[in-house]
C-alpha cells in the first residue's frame, strides 16, 4: 500500500482521533516523520480503554504501526504506555519479536502524561515549540483505537461504525463497552447496571478536561467515557462554574501564589505560558499588558492549574477559554515568534503524580476495575452526527426513506476540504435528515 492509498482508505473509512480531539487521521501522515509514537498514557483518571484495547488486541494494533511506519518510510515505533499497565506491556513484549523497529517506552504515572506535547518529550526528548504541531519535530502521536480503527479498515475493509465507552463513576457494574455510534448515552449507560444514585450529573470525557453532559446526548467518534457523579462532586461543581462570577472571584482573591504556573505541564517544557501572569492581568483589567493574554493562548487545557494547583478553588483555565474564544472571534491568533525558554531543572519535582491528582479530586471510590466487553447492543434509533471531527462537516448522500446497512457510508467528506465520511452504524432506514445528524430507525424497530 503506497503513501496516497493508505491517506484514502482512512479518509473513506471515517478514521479520525478516538482520544477526543477528532482530528482525520489521515492528514497526520507525513513523510518527514521519522518517528511514530503510540498513545497509550491514559491521560485522564479512571480511563482504562486504551490500555484494555491494547492488552486484547496488541497484535493488530502493532501490525497497522509497521504498515503506517512503512508506508510514511518512519524509522521508529515507540509504544508508550505507564510502567504500571503491566498486562498491555506483557501483551506487546509478547509480539515484538514479529515486527522490526518497534520499542516500549515505560512512562511514570503523572498527569498529563497523554498530552501530545508532554508524551513526546517524555518518550523521545524532543521538544514542539509552542504553536507547533509534532511533525515540526519528526514525530506523529496517535491513539490505540485509532489504530486499531487502522487494522479494521486495511485488513478487514471494516469502516469506524462503533466506539469503545468507558462508563463509571456511581454506577452498579463499571465497564468499557464497544457500542455503535449513534447510541443516546442512557442505553450505554444501562450496560453498567444504572445509576446509583438519584439526580446523577454526566461527565462526558475525563475528570479534568470532559464537559458536563446529559444521558440524552448520543456517541461520537469521540466519546471516550461516561462518568457518573453526584451533582455535589468536586468535579461536577467546577465544571458548573461560570466565567464571569469566576473572574469576579479572581478580582478579589488570586494571591498571585504562582502554584498555576509551577506546575503548569507547557510552562516546564519552556512555553511561554503564565498562567499567574494571564490572572494578574485580568483581575487588574490591564489592557496595556497585552503578553500575558497573547501567552495564554498556548494553553494546552489540561485543567491542572484549576482543578488541582490552585488552592483558592479559582478557575485559570476556564478564564483562559472564554477569553481565547472572545480573542479568536476578533481575529487574534496565537503568536508565531513565540520561543522555548528551556526545560526547567526542577521540571522533574514538579509533575503531578496521578495517584495525588485522583484524590484531591475525590475519585479515589471510583478507581476501579471496568473490564472490556464487545457488547451486541442494538438500539432501536441511532443519531448520527455530521460533525464528529476537526474539519468540515460530512455531506448527506442519503434520503428520507432510504434502506441502509451497517457500514454504508450515509455522509461524504468534501474531498477538498478537512474531513472524513460518516456511516451508517446499525441497518434500518433513515428517519429524518437536518443540519446536525441523521436519524436512523432499527431494522429491527421496522419490522
Amino acid at each position: 500500500m503506497n503513501f496516497d492509498e493508505l491517506k484514502i482508505a482512512m479518509r473513506d473509512a471515517g478514521i479520525v482521533g478516538a482520544g477526543g480531539a477528532g482530528f482525520p487521521s489521515y492528514a497526520k501522515l507525513n513523510k518527514k516523520v521519522d518517528t511514530l509514537i503510540l498513545n497509550c498514557a491514559e491521560c485522564e483518571p479512571l480511563l482504562k480503554l486504551h490500555r484494555q484495547l491494547l492488552e486484547k488486541n496488541a497484535y493488530e494494533i502493532m501490525w497497522a504501526l509497521d504498515l503506517i511506519a512503512q508506508t510514511i518510510e518512519a524509522e521508529s515505533i515507540i509504544i508508550a504506555l505507564k510502567a504500571v499497565y503491566k498486562n498491555a506491556i506483557a501483551a506487546v513484549e509478547g509480539e515484538l519479536a514479529s515486527f522490526k523497529n518497534i520499542s516500549i517506552c515505560k512512562l511514570d504515572e503523572i498527569y498529563p502524561a497523554g498530552d501530545e506535547v508532554v508524551l513526546i518529550y517524555e518518550a523521545t526528548g524532543r521538544v514542539v515549540a509552542p504553536g507547533a504541531i509534532p511533525s515540526s519535530v519528526g514525530v506523529t502521536v496517535f491513539n490505540v483505537e485509532t489504530i486499531y480503527n487502522v487494522y479494521n479498515a486495511i485488513k478487514n475493509n471494516t469502516p469506524v461504525t462503533q466506539k469503545y465507552v468507558t462508563v463509571t463513576g456511581e454506577v452498579k457494574n463499571p465497564g468499557t463497552f464497544l457500542v455503535p455510534i449513534g447510541t443516546k448515552l442512557s442505553e450505554v449507560i444501562k450496560l453498567s447496571g444504572g445509576e446509583t444514585v438519584e439526580d446523577a450529573a454526566y461527565v462526558l470525557g475525563g475528570p479534568m478536561m470532559g464537559s458536563l453532559g446529559s444521558p440524552n446526548d448520543y456517541v461520537t467518534k469521540t466519546t471516550n467515557a461516561i462518568i457518573v457523579l453526584p451533582q455535589n462532586h468536586y468535579v461536577v461543581m467546577r465544571k458548573k462554574v461560570k466565567p464571569i462570577v469566576d473572574l469576579k472571584r479572581t478580582m478579589a482573591s488570586c494571591c498571585q501564589c504562582r502554584f498555576c504556573t509551577d506546575l503548569c505541564p507547557r510552562y516546564l517544557l519552556g512555553h511561554p505560558i503564565e498562567p499567574h501572569e494571564f490572572m494578574r492581568v485580568v483581575s487588574n483589567n490591564d489592557t496595556v499588558k497585552v503578553k500575558p493574554y497573547l501567552d495564554a493562548m498556548f494553553c494546552c487545557g489540561c485543567g491542572l492549574c484549576e482543578m488541582y494547583s490552585c488552592q483558592q478553588g479559582l478557575s485559570p483555565k476556564a478564564l483562559i477559554d472564554a477569553f481565547k474564544r472572545g480573542m479568536r472571534a476578533a481575529g487574534v491568533t496565537p503568536p508565531k515568534d513565540a520561543k522555548l525558554s528551556g526545560v526547567p531543572k526542577a521540571r522533574s519535582f514538579r509533575r503531578v503524580p496521578l495517584a495525588r491528582l485522583r484524590s484531591r479530586l475525590g475519585l479515589n471510590k471510583y478507581n476501579v476495575k471496568a473490564p472490556i466487553f464487545d457488547t451486541k447492543l442494538e438500539p432501536s434509533e441511532v443519531r448520527i452526527m455530521l460533525s464528529q471531527h476537526i474539519g468540515a462537516p460530512a455531506v448527506p448522500v442519503v434520503k428520507v426513506g432510504d434502506s441502509v446497512q451497517i457500514g454504508q457510508v450515509v455522509a461524504a467528506a468534501d474531498k477538498d476540504k478537512l474531513g472524513v465520511n460518516i456511516h451508517a452504524s446499525i441497518c434500518g432506514t433513515v428517519k429524518d435528515i437536518n443540519q446536525k445528524c441523521i436519524i436512523i430507525t432499527s431494522e429491527r424497530g421496522n419490522s
